[in-house]
């Protein structure tokens, strides 16, 4: 289990965040989404540190090592976006590439809208950069999905996603690791698109046993102490400020990634197709004026840095490569 990276501790916008780092050279940062932590990238990091790179992988606030505040809106995009920020200045550099996964890809595309001369170039993994909408993601889900089962609607009521994750985190997070990934397949797709929109998100999920060995005993053992000790109530707040963010960020109605940008993704990704009948994968780079291209990997599902470690170390090394 490769856990012997140095692990520091860094200031920033007001909160600590706990950060895998190694290696010399230009500041990559990658970010991890839901519900993971900065090992989701432990097999990108050396190699992308021996390939020249100063690579510092943290825990998103209100994860695993890193500062956990109360409040919802503390997890808005602009605290979110504030701390990566903040973390290139707490290391000393003007710049840094952002690569990010699920919900820190949207953290990473918005950070270089926001913050242009601090982002050298922008990844992102699973997630394409969106333009806001007339609506909020939120509300959108809620029309796309009336009547029916999403789980981001069911995240939204405080403190009731966490009681059943936090009742078994172990089988909460082998459950969620699985549905969502490639080895899956209609199993898993199939578990959630058969719930009601009361019903609660994990009961008659697959559990397989064996696991797929992409995510070891260990691995997950890694992951389940974490969420016993730091609980789900940050990562959750995440999707609870889908309304404030598109109420504090108009400037996205219109925005372009202006940075060399890339694009990498599993082929069964649930992502891809999160408003039905459409492939959200056909075009990662519309909204990106410099895109240097997307990877998606046949028959991998949403963990893909983890699931095709060999692909997505290839691929991003690729991008860095030619900046």
């Amino acid at each position: 289990m490769p856990t012997d990276y140095e692990m520091i501790d860094l200031q920033t916008n007001g909160v600590r965040l706990r950060a895998a780092i190694e290696g010399q050279g230009p500041l990559v940062i990658l970010v991890h989404g839901w519900p993971e932590l900065w090992y989701s990238w432990r097999h990108q990091i050396r190699p992308l540190a021996e390939a020249g790179y100063r690579v510092v992988a943290p825990d998103v606030r209100g994860y695993g090592g890193s500062d956990k505040p109360h409040a919802v809106e503390a997890y808005d995009m602009l605290s979110l976006t504030a701390d990566m920020v903040g973390l290139i200045d707490a290391l000393g550099e003007d710049q840094a590439v952002l690569i990010g996964h699920d919900w820190g890809a949207p953290i990473c595309w918005t950070s270089a809208v926001l913050y242009p001369d601090r982002i050298r170039a922008v990844a992102g993994l699973s997630v394409p950069f969106f333009r806001r909408g007339p609506v909020s993601s939120i509300e959108l889900f809620k029309a796309l999905y009336a009547g029916k089962f999403f789980y981001q609607l069911y995240f939204q009521e405080e403190g009731v996603a966490e009681a059943e994750f936090e009742a078994d985190v172990r089988t909460a997070l082998r459950k969620i690791y699985y549905f969502a990934s490639g080895d899956a397949g209609d199993e898993g797709r199939a578990a959630l698109a058969n719930k009601g929109p009361n019903d609660k998100m994990l009961e008659d999920l697959p559990d397989p046993d064996p696991f797929p060995a992409w995510l070891s005993e260990a691995d997950l053992s890694y992951y389940v102490q974490a969420f016993e000790q730091g609980g789900f109530r940050g990562p959750l707040n995440r999707y609870r400020c889908q309304q404030r963010d598109w109420e504090r960020l108009p400037q996205l109605s219109d925005a372009t990634i202006e940075q060399p940008s890339f694009f990498v993704a599993g082929s069964r990704d649930l992502v891809r197709h999160f408003i039905p009948g459409t492939d959200l994968y056909a075009n990662p780079g519309v909204y990106c004026s410099d895109f240097r291209g997307k990877v998606i990997i046949e028959d991998q599902g949403h963990w893909v840095q983890q699931e095709a470690p060999p692909e997505v170390t290839e691929a991003l090394l690729g991008f860095l490569a030619n900046l």
